[in-house]
């Protein structure tokens, strides 16, 4: 799973930064300001200024200023409202503009000497102020400062299932984990969206402060094309903690592949588009060690891979170096894989593993004739592998992709939104 840990200052690449919303304070002069180099808390010099006096007098107005973060602030703290007050005269127009010449919006004090923004802010971002103030005697002063936001000091990503640009089964959820534990389960939710054309309604589902996941109530339609939207930049995921990541990620649903591994007939039966394509001989979990139950989606294959019972808790039973054709069906240890240390009238008579789904291979799967090599090759990740008959519970829907072992009531009540 790919990680996707953008820099607080900046967008992650193909992200879209969002600068709040365009707004003009309702009240102040909508009328571009001019632009006058000038520090907070600073007086004009009377230059462009009206007000009373002979033709061609220039006034000093009388009015203050004051510009909250400090002009030049290199490190403002992009959780905090900007904030404009005026001594000795009213202010006329305030505007904050970010990159794009976006605005932040605010609101102006009843009595016009005070604005505050109510749009947020980015951070690692540079904004512009400008101001028209006017004193007592008419006369105007305009300024303009500029700060910029400094980047959060902890941060949270999420790493995100599948990967961008991929095409997977029908079976395959949207899956976020976070490196971090969330707090605000809601802000975050609500920040993360999934959509899919053709639309259908998809739902996410907190299985723990660590992990959301997101699907439709059935499996994907074929051809399907799914977006992940993340927009968790400046989130506050916990308490002085921020998501970094503002980016797309997209996907395409492919050909439909669902298969039933039935212990008791001990028989793999593939159907791809409605139609059965395959069937194969299998062995599946001993009276001793028997295999979870339940839809479990491919999520990851290994042509080759090493299979060590002690990262199962299960001793010294097994240490192998290279099992073939290995897909993997939970996070716990779970595969279907190829296997070329049973004999091949083991396939098909009797359940013989530690948990495993096996079929028949050659060590080296050097040979796409076995069924083990000819399962891989018409499998990708998203598929489904649904196990009946085994003498087991079902598999937990949190124990990998496998939400879909929950039915859509319980699934909708772990949303936080």
């Amino acid at each position: 799973m790919p990680t996707d840990a953008a820099a607080g200052a900046a967008p992650a690449p193909g992200g879209r930064r969002s600068w709040g919303r365009r707004a003009v304070v309702a009240g102040l002069a909508a009328t571009p300001v001019a632009l006058v180099a000038a520090c907070s808390g600073g007086r004009s010099d009377g230059s462009g200024a009206s007000g009373a006096g002979g033709a061609g007098a220039a006034k000093t107005s009388a009015a203050v200023v004051t510009v909250t973060p400090a002009g030049g602030s290199q490190k403002a703290d992009f959780t905090q409202p900007v904030k404009v007050t005026v001594a000795g005269g009213t202010l006329s127009s305030v505007t904050v503009t970010g990159p794009g010449g976006v605005l932040v919006a605010g609101q102006l004090a009843a009595d016009g000497t005070s604005w505050t923004s109510t749009g947020k802010l980015s951070s690692g971002t540079g904004y512009q102020v400008a101001t028209v103030a006017t004193d007592h005697a008419k006369v105007q002063l305009k300024q303009q400062t500029s700060f910029t936001t400094g980047a959060p000091a902890k941060t949270f990503v999420g790493v995100f299932t599948p990967e961008d640009g991929t095409t997977v089964g029908v079976g395959m959820p949207v899956s976020i984990v976070f490196n971090k534990p969330v707090a605000d389960q809601a802000a975050v939710q609500k920040a993360v969206t999934v959509t899919a054309v053709p639309p259908v309604p998809v739902v996410g589902h907190w299985f723990s402060s660590t992990r959301l996941d997101f699907r439709p109530e059935e499996y994907w339609t074929p051809g399907t094309r799914v977006t992940l939207s993340l927009r968790l930049k400046d989130v506050e995921g916990a308490p002085g903690v921020y998501g970094t990541q503002a980016k797309d990620v997209a996907f395409t649903i492919g050909r439909s592949q669902t298969s039933v591994a039935d212990l008791a007939a001990k028989q793999l039966t593939v159907t791809r588009d409605g139609r059965v394509t395959q069937t194969w001989p299998i062995s599946g979990g001993s009276p001793q060690h028997t295999t979870w139950a339940g839809k479990m989606v491919i999520s990851e294959k290994l042509l080759q891979t090493r299979m060590d019972s002690q990262t199962v808790n299960l001793g010294g039973e097994y240490n192998i170096a290279d099992v073939p054709h290995a897909m993997r069906l939970t996070t716990s240890g779970t595969f279907i894989h190829g296997n070329y240390w049973a004999g091949t009238s083991v396939f098909g008579s009797a359940n013989t593993s530690h948990g495993c789904v096996g079929m028949h291979d050659v060590q080296g799967a050097g040979s796409p004739s076995t069924p083990a090599a000819a399962f891989y090759n018409s499998s990708i990740t998203g598929d489904v592998v649904e196990v009946v008959n085994s003498g087991d519970q079902t598999v937990a829907s949190s124990n990998g992709l496998n939400g879909w072992n929950m039915d859509w009531a319980s699934w909708k009540a772990g949303s936080a939104v």
